[in-house]
């Protein structure tokens, strides 16, 4: 195993990996930035992108990480393809694994790791993702104005989407699983008093029907095995996300859920020198912008730790 050693190692790219890697660069880091499984994150999936500032036509999600990956470069960040396998925080120096094949030691490490939507596992879910299927309705809602769409899921978080939904859509068919909610009450009342959402309860998806964009789906009764089809042009999942953070469990403070805690107002870890940013840390929010901001914080955050730890050691001399 081959061993290197850098200033700034950030693992995972997309809005947040990016952003950070652009400060750092601007700021003499030197970031090395290792794209992950997904280079560019969730964003590659997505087809149109309208609600990111600075692009007033909007942007398709490859063409907006394209363009954050050539401005990162453009400042010297040195972006590599691969995947961290593996980590080490046990020390004052961190250590990571790439593709199980070679060690890199960091003075930082700022993880953009992200996290992904759940599915339900459908090939035609799948096959009609970014064409009607999606797993964000605040994102893509606006596509679906006035028309009648479905969402899944029985949370708070699919609650909150469908109430947003039922403010541009005509129809929101709420898929339920079982005969009750997960969602607080205040959450079940909301989504009930709202005359435009209809909740199909003991309710399972078979089908997301359509060619080439969503025209239906295909809805099955678990108590009557009643089978129906609803027209819909939009089919949005809210049955939850899951961090990709795995591998820093064994050294990071998280919630339950798998997500990094972070300080309150800053990036900062629970292990000196290790910081987060992007949806790996936020399951409020999960959007671009707000991964974006939290990267930029993450770097600044980094060369701030940087500059007291040089402090630190001319004192000591």
């Amino acid at each position: 195993m081959t061993t290197e050693h850098v200033n700034c190692l950030i693992i995972g790219s997309g809005p947040a990996g990016y952003t950070a890697a652009i400060y750092a660069s601007r700021a003499g880091m030197k970031p090395v930035l290792y794209q992950g499984m997904q280079p560019g994150g969730q964003l590659t999936i997505t087809n149109e992108v309208d609600n990111f500032p600075g692009y007033p036509e909007g942007v398709n999600g490859p063409q907006m990480m394209a363009d954050l990956e050539q401005q990162a470069r453009r400042f010297g960040t040195d972006i590599r393809y691969g995947i961290v396998t593996a980590v080490d925080f046990s020390g004052p120096i961190h250590k990571a694994t790439v593709d199980d094949q070679q060690e890199i030691s960091a003075n930082v490490v700022i993880i953009s790791t992200g996290a992904s939507a759940k599915w339900l596992g459908l090939p035609s879910e799948m096959r009609l993702n970014g064409l009607g299927v999606s797993a964000c309705a605040v994102c893509d809602g606006f596509f679906f104005r006035g028309k009648d769409v479905a969402i899944v899921g029985a949370g708070d978080t699919a609650a909150e989407e469908a109430s947003y939904l039922a403010n541009l859509c005509r129809k929101v068919y709420m898929i339920v699983r079982r005969g009750e909610m997960r969602a607080s009450k205040f959450m079940q009342n909301r989504v009930k008093s709202l005359p435009n959402i209809e909740i199909l309860w003991n309710s399972e998806t078979q089908e997301v029907i359509g060619e080439n964009e969503v025209t239906g789906a295909l809805v099955k009764n678990t108590v009557t095995g009643e089978e129906r089809v609803l027209d819909i042009s939009g089919f949005f999942v809210a049955i939850g996300h899951k961090p990709n953070t795995d591998i820093f469990k064994p050294y990071l403070e998280m919630d339950e859920t798998g997500y990094i805690i972070t300080e309150k107002g800053s990036t900062r870890t629970s292990v000196s020198g290790v910081f987060a940013c992007g949806d790996a840390q936020d399951n409020i929010y999960r959007q671009a912008i707000t991964a974006a901001g939290t990267g930029c914080m993450a770097a600044l955050d980094a060369e701030r730790y940087l500059a007291m730890k040089e402090v630190e050691m001319h004192a000591e001399a």
